[in-house]
């Protein structure tokens, strides 16, 4: 998510660098965005002079302290690990402007998790991109008690000039909008397949011809992954108590490592 997130805010305009710990991923990332600009240049999509002007505004430093020090706004994308995400956050708060706009764009921890390791924490809030960033249209921006209103107006507003439609949530829940709406019908799906009503690809069939859907819930859970679905399954289970529908069906095909397309079987066959 964060060469897509990175890639795209270059694309329209912004100076941007790029960090991560690992200085191979940043290596990676650096040769995938040269190989997407290079294949959108050979479908017409774009110039070799708009191209170089993208790479002009795009930089990678393996650095945080380098990256980060001008930045007027920073997006984390790391790991979904609380820890971890604290440990960054209190990082970026000895380095960058006290004025600079701090956002994470995690699906499910509310910036209110990371308030407490900022100094001013009116500048952070939750900027929630979707998979893949680069196509996917929609924002979430999340207000938190501790967010001020000028920050939501400079996240809508970037988001509108990065070629996004933002939603402003304007309080903080689990699951935000879209993710909330989506657990409803991943659960009613899983429901079904579970009590033998109907295959997944039937399910799969009923939202995409009858509700236009343009992925079922099982398609799209094989593109997101069942192994997230799994252990946000199993931690609501620890946390409340809870045991979605469907749960001992995500842990089998968990433990069989059938994750979706990125490991080449999910609810479907990929190979």
């Amino acid at each position: 998510m964060g060469k897509q997130i990175a890639l795209n805010t270059a694309q329209n305009g912004y100076a941007v660098t790029l960090t991560d710990s690992s200085e191979k991923a940043l290596s990676a990332a650096r040769e995938w965005a040269g190989k997407y600009l290079s294949e959108r240049v050979e479908k017409g999509k774009m110039t070799d002079e708009k191209v170089s002007e993208i790479k002009a505004r795009l930089h990678f430093e393996p650095d945080l302290k380098k990256a980060a020090r001008d930045a007027q706004l920073i997006v984390e994308a790391i790991i979904e690990d609380k820890s971890i995400k604290e440990d960054l956050f209190r990082q970026l708060n000895e380095i960058i402007s006290k004025d600079a706009i701090v956002a994470t764009n995690s699906s499910y921890m509310v910036s209110s998790t990371f308030k407490d390791m900022i100094d001013n924490p009116s500048r952070l809030a939750n900027l929630h991109f979707f998979n893949p960033a680069l196509v996917m249209k929609l924002t979430e921006v999340v207000q938190g008690d501790h967010t001020s209103d000028e920050t939501i107006e400079l996240l809508l507003d970037f988001s509108r000039k990065t070629g996004k439609d933002p939603i402003w949530v304007r309080k903080e829940i689990d699951g935000f909008i879209v993710n909330r709406i989506l657990r409803a019908v991943t659960n009613e799906a899983l429901y079904l397949l579970e009590n033998g009503i109907a295959t997944a690809p039937e399910i799969d069939t009923a939202a995409e011809k009858g509700l236009n859907y343009p992925m079922g819930p099982f398609r799209l859970q094989d593109f997101t992954g069942i192994d997230l679905a799994f252990l946000a399954a199993k931690k609501t289970l620890e946390e409340t108590g809870f045991k979605k529908p469907g749960y001992e069906i995500l842990e089998e095909k968990y433990e069989k490592g059938e994750f979706g397309k990125k490991s080449g079987k999910g609810w479907y066959d990929y190979e």
